[in-house]
């Protein structure tokens, strides 16, 4: 990953297992076919990253939300 990121002038964002890939993936898309899903607030998707222990600065909504790992100057 950190090649690749080198190559394309990328910063690196967030690496997971796969394991924590799955258990977001099933923590964010399980309710998606309930006929009363909506989408979550800033303040409940941060509790999903915090519950699942994705705790690192890069799933902080409120710092991410100043940032963009897709260009290399940004912090």
């Amino acid at each position: 990953m950190v090649r690749w990121c080198a190559a394309r002038t990328r910063r690196v964002g967030a690496i997971v297992s796969l394991s924590s890939a799955w258990d977001l993936a099933e923590a964010w898309y399980s309710d998606r076919l309930d006929p009363r899903w909506r989408r979550r607030t800033p303040a409940e998707a941060q509790e999903v990253f915090n519950r699942l222990g994705l705790t690192d600065p890069f799933w902080n909504l409120s710092a991410s939300s100043q940032r963009d790992f897709s260009h290399p100057e940004a912090t």
